[in-house]
C-alpha cells in the first residue's frame, strides 16, 4: 500500500499554461521582443522561472545574467497579479484528491514554480488537501535534484517504496528516479509520452484517477 503521493503542479494538477504564456508574452512585448504562441510554452516551462525567461528571450539577449534576473522579477510581478485568470484544475483532479484523502493517503506538492505562487495556487484550488507544499525556495536546488524528493519523504515520514510521484515532464520523472520513487507520467500535461519514457517513467496515465490503480 502506498501511503504518500507527490505531485507536480503545473501541467499535472493545474492547467496553468495560458496564464504563464500571457505573463511571458506581456514581458516580451513590453521590451519589444517577439512573442510566442501559447503552445510553445509547453517546452519553456518546467525548470523554474529564471530558465523560463531565458528560454523565451531572443537568443542574443540570453547572455546577461543580471538582465535575465531583472526580467524574471518583472515576469513574477505580472504573474502574481494574473496567475488565476485562466488557470483551472484538470478534469478528474479534484475527484482524485478527494479519493486519496478519503483513503488516508498523504499528499504533497513539489514544484519548480516559486514557492509563494505554489502555495497560493494550492490553497486557492485544493484547500486542505496537501500536508506538504514546496515550490522553488531560496537556498534550495530545483528539481530534479535528489534533495527535494528526499526532503518530502523525510517530512512525511514515509519510505520511498511507499510513495508515488505524478508529473508531466522529463524533469518530474528524473526527480522521482532521484528519490527512488515510482514514477507516473501524466499524459494530459505539457509534455508527451516519449519524453516521459525517456526520462524514466514507470507507467503512463491517460486520466488522473488511473493513479488509484497503483496504490
Amino acid at each position: 500500500m502506498k501511503r504518500l503521493v507527490l505531485f507536480d503542479l503545473d501541467g499535472t494538477l493545474l492547467n496553468t499554461l495560458e496564464d504563464l504564456a500571457n505573463a511571458g508574452n506581456h514581458l516580451l512585448a513590453a521590451h519589444g521582443y517577439p512573442i510566442h504562441p501559447v503552445d510553445s510554452y509547453r517546452h519553456f516551462v518546467g525548470n523554474g522561472v529564471l530558465k523560463l525567461v531565458e528560454r523565451i528571450l531572443p537568443e542574443d539577449q540570453r547572455g546577461d545574467a543580471a538582465r535575465v534576473a531583472a526580467l524574471r522579477d518583472e515576469f513574477n510581478a505580472y504573474y502574481q497579479a494574473h496567475k488565476e485568470e485562466q488557470t483551472r484544475p484538470y478534469p478528474e483532479v479534484p475527484d482524485l484528491l478527494a479519493q486519496l484523502k478519503g483513503r488516508g493517503v498523504a499528499m504533497a506538492v513539489l514544484s519548480n514554480k516559486p514557492d509563494p505562487f505554489t502555495k497560493a495556487l494550492c490553497s486557492r484550488w485544493f484547500p486542505g488537501c496537501f500536508q506538504i507544499v514546496h515550490g522553488q525556495r531560496e537556498g534550495f536546488p530545483i528539481k530534479p535534484d535528489p534533495l527535494l524528493p528526499r526532503q518530502v519523504l523525510e517530512e512525511a515520514g514515509v519510505p520511498s517504496e511507499e510513495a508515488l510521484y505524478l508529473g508531466d515532464s522529463g524533469v518530474d520523472m528524473q526527480t522521482a528516479r532521484n528519490g527512488e520513487i515510482f514514477a507516473l507520467g501524466a499524459l494530459w500535461g505539457f509534455r508527451d509520452a516519449p519524453e516521459l519514457l525517456e526520462n524514466g517513467a514507470d507507467a503512463l496515465l491517460r486520466r488522473p484517477t488511473e493513479l488509484l490503480d497503483y496504490l
